[in-house]
């Protein structure tokens, strides 16, 4: 196990998970998921940090399957092929809204969604990158109605 992902991201933040910790579940990326959560940091947490100029709260990068499933997360989930990262303002030098036209403005990534809050400002921002293909620049609104969440996909950038 390397002890960082990348220069401001450590593995215990990539691979933390309360559920995984609470129900005693595995969840330790493979080499091609690694190599994944590499390319992601690389390409788009490391310039975002640079330009939020502070550091950046993950509230989940790496989910195996196993922790996918306990969380009730997406079976197609990219956080499972250390694809995906959910970041949060808790440090507060920029606004997770800053942060998500940033992101769509400024860097490639396949998908981003500006998950939940309001129209200000999100509660915690999603992202994803992959190599393997052209990153489509999907942006997406996740909100709650009557109880459930559904994703409204914008036209792209």
């Amino acid at each position: 196990m390397p002890n960082k992902i990348s220069k401001h991201i450590s593995w215990k933040e990539g691979v933390f998970s309360r559920t995984a910790l609470r129900r005693g579940l595995d969840n330790t990326p493979n080499e091609k998921q690694l190599k994944c959560m590499k390319e992601i940091a690389e390409s788009v947490f490391e310039p975002l940090r640079d330009w939020v100029g502070g550091p950046i709260k993950i509230n989940s990068f790496f989910r195996g399957e196993p922790v996918n499933t306990a969380i009730g997360g997406s079976k197609t989930s990219q956080h499972m092929k250390g694809q995906a990262i959910d970041i949060d303002d808790t440090f507060g030098h920029k606004t997770n809204a800053e942060m998500y036209h940033y992101i769509k403005d400024n860097l490639d990534f396949d998908q981003l969604i500006w998950e939940f809050g309001d129209d200000k400002n999100p509660n915690w921002v999603h992202v994803s990158y992959v190599s393997h293909r052209p990153n489509r620049k999907r942006l997406t609104i996740a909100k709650k109605i009557n109880g459930r969440t559904r994703y409204i996909h914008e036209a792209h950038s």
